[in-house]
């Protein structure tokens, strides 16, 4: 049985589950034209994440995938974290708002109990995929024995290996191009590999399906990938500008307007590409201090975000984006679908 017929779509294309981006109406706009939806459900907590996965059952009957993080809770380091509030205070002061003093565990793992496993068999999506590393044991097992699928990002080739002798039904190749976080769960390097030759190294090296992801923007650039051995592609950046996305009008705009990226881990305490703001232009100097853990960095970025929004000063946002965002167009999610799958259909 083919990957389309197992996830029972029709089109090799896979909506990112991008957590903050990710609504139910995207998602359901991509399973109805035949894609694989999703939702970002790793920054949700258990009432938001089953409020969004009932929402999206409502609109559409299609086949949709739903997304949780499986980092490694760690515990803040206290010397680390007063080293970098010293550091932000001055771009607080700028926006006449005290450094906060604590910082917070803003998001859950998947990892640290099984309320989120519990949640996926109550509601029973098609497909469950995980960032940050690979569930444990008893998690998988349970949901391969309630028939959901399952798949996890690897950005190198131990990773993938990990993942496959794991049991997980399939490998989300994500290459260095990939907007966002990556999923990273290697902590001893980050391998930097182009999608391209991800793709191919896993595609020879694994036995499960490959699913590329990162700078996939057109039909075009998913039929290479298809020959070089993935089954399916994940695009995120190419949907952030639809209208159904939780994108605000200054992301947007961003998209379009300042279509360069680079890779910082300011904003959140892990490395993620997003378009070039004041995050890279004005923090991420020479002598900037080591950054929290994850995701308590993040929770301060969001803090500073909140402060210089609401001044008009909008360059602290996580704008995250692929490296290829210059091509991005302007469709909503069903014309995007039926874009690719033409353009797909013509390269053949």
């Amino acid at each position: 049985m083919s990957l389309l017929e197992r996830l029972e779509i029709k089109h090799p294309f896979f909506l990112a589950p991008m957590a903050g981006v990710s609504t139910p109406a995207l998602a359901a706009e991509v399973s109805n034209q035949g894609g694989l939806g999703s939702l970002g459900l790793g920054a949700s907590s258990i009432t938001a994440a089953r409020g969004q996965i009932l929402a999206t059952q409502a609109l559409t009957d299609a086949p949709f995938q739903v997304n949780f993080f499986c980092h490694d809770s760690q515990k803040l380091d206290r010397e680390i974290t007063a080293q970098w509030l010293d550091y932000l205070a001055p771009q607080f002061e700028r926006f006449n708002v005290s450094v906060p003093a604590e910082l917070e565990c803003i998001y859950p793992s998947f990892l640290d109990n099984d309320d989120f496993l519990n949640l996926v068999l109550e509601t029973r999506p098609k497909a469950v995929s995980f960032h940050f590393g690979i569930p444990n044991a008893h998690q998988i097992t349970t949901l391969k024995a309630a028939g959901i699928l399952t798949m996890v990002s690897a950005t190198n080739l131990p990773e993938a290996q990990a993942i496959e002798a794991a049991g997980i039904d399939m490998i989300i190749a994500q290459g260095i191009e990939a907007g966002g976080h990556r999923g990273i769960f290697n902590q001893h390097i980050d391998s930097a590999i182009k999608t391209s030759d991800l793709v191919q190294l896993l595609s020879k090296k694994c036995d499960i399906p490959v699913i590329a992801a990162g700078g996939i923007m057109t039909g075009v650039q998913a039929r290479q990938m298809l020959q070089l051995g993935a089954q399916a592609v994940q695009l995120g950046t190419a949907f952030v500008q639809c209208k159904s996305s939780n994108a605000n009008a200054a992301y947007r705009k961003a998209l379009f307007n300042s279509p360069i990226t680079q890779i910082t881990d300011s904003i959140s305490g892990r490395p993620a590409r997003g378009l070039i703001n004041q995050w890279h232009t004005e923090i991420d100097l020479p002598l900037r201090p080591a950054v929290p853990a994850y995701p308590y960095t993040y929770d301060l970025a969001k803090q500073l975000h909140a402060a210089a929004s609401q001044q008009g000063e909008h360059g602290y946002g996580a704008y995250w984006a692929g490296s290829n965002v210059a091509q991005i167009r302007e469709l909503e999610a069903a014309d995007l679908i039926n874009q690719l799958a033409l353009e797909l259909s013509q390269t053949q």
